[in-house]
Parts: structure tokens; sequence; C-alpha cells
């Protein structure tokens, strides 16, 4: 037995060696996923998420069981005005225990490309239209468990849009100094990874952090 842990203990050690070059392609990973897949059990199917009980072949040959939670991914846009403020959202998530600061954002339609989603939320949400846009990249928000990749995408050149938030949407538009908003996600006061994320990459872009 003992030998036995330690050739798993070295396989784990080579994959994590492998790993990173792996990570670098995040958006492509369900790809190698897919093959692994021997069955599942569907648990639940709500308005958003779908939840399953994966059995999985890993890497180093180990057979599991995965929870995993399946979501349509969205969207988020980092909006930054001609005074170099960028757009927030005060909003009410129960999840979070009150009110967060959050970019404008939401998840994406059936077959719906995330440049659609992402304008539609912007002009939803924070009440403005981009001339401008650029993508900022994907990331995993929490990919243990969850499929959910969200796409940031940098938006300038704004102008006035007509807001249409949804009846279960609370919350409140601000607009911060970039470099104030920069402040506060290195910090931690920002929460939100999205937020966070997107503020960090777009600042990086306009050569601020």
């Amino acid at each position: 037995m003992e030998a036995s842990g330690a050739t798993n203990s070295a396989s784990a050690i080579v994959l994590l060696l492998w790993e990173p070059s792996y990570v670098r392609r995040a958006p492509d990973a369900c790809r190698y996923t897919r093959p692994m897949l021997v069955d599942r059990k569907d648990i639940f199917e709500g308005r958003v998420i779908k939840v399953s009980v994966d059995t999985v072949d890993l890497p180093n040959g180990m057979r599991v069981p995965l929870e995993i939670i399946r979501h349509p991914g969205g969207a988020a846009a980092v909006a930054i005005d001609a005074d170099n403020r960028v757009c927030l959202l005060r909003q009410y998530r129960h999840a979070a225990g009150g009110y967060i600061y959050e970019l404008p954002a939401g998840k994406l339609e059936p077959d719906e490309p995330p440049e659609v989603t992402v304008q539609r939320e912007l002009a939803e949400e924070g009440a403005v239209q981009a001339a401008s846009w650029k993508s900022l990249g994907a990331y995993f928000s929490s990919p243990g468990v969850f499929t959910e990749v969200i796409h940031l995408y940098l938006a300038t050149d704004l102008t006035a849009a007509d807001s249409r938030p949804e009846a279960d949407e609370v919350f409140e538009v601000e607009w911060w100094p970039l470099e104030v908003a920069v402040e506060k996600a290195r910090s931690g006061e920002l929460t939100d990874g999205k937020t966070i994320i997107g503020i960090l990459r777009a600042a990086s872009h306009q050569k601020i952090a």
C-alpha cells in the first residue's frame, strides 16, 4: 500500500509540473475533460444552473465522482468614460449577504456570443453604450466545481443609453476614478472576482497598473 501511495504522489508531482502550460489555455480546458467522462447523474436543473455528479477518469488513472455545476457563462464590461472613470454597480446580492460593488455583467443566453451579451448588459445596467470594445480575455470563476467562464471587455467612447434593469435587480450606478478602483481592487475592498480581474486587466491595458 505504501508503494502505491508513493506512485500516486509521484504522479501528482508530474501533473503539477505539467499543469501551468495547460492552465494558460483555460477557456479551451473543457475539451480536455470530455473524453474522461465515464458517467453522469443529473441531480438538479434550475433557471440558470444544472447540477450533476460526474464519474471521471483523471489523468493519473484514478476514477472519481465529481460534483459539477454547469453554468452558461457570462460577460462583464469595464466601461471607462472620457474622464477616466469606471462604471460600477452597488448591487444587492443575497448570496453575498448584502450590497457589493460589481461591473455591469450578465449571463449568456443560449448560443449568444459574449460580445452581444456584454453590450446588452452595459446598456441595461450602466445606461451607456460604447463605440469601442476590446476583449480583456476570459477566466474560470471557480473551476473546482463550476463550469462558468466569464468574458471581460473594455468599453470606451461612451454615450448615454436607456437603462432597462430587470425586476429582480436591485442596484445603484456609480462612477469611480479608475485609479481609485484599482487601489480598492488591490487592497481587498472590492470583493467580486470579475470586478477585481476586469479592473486590473483594464488598468494594465490603459498603462495604469
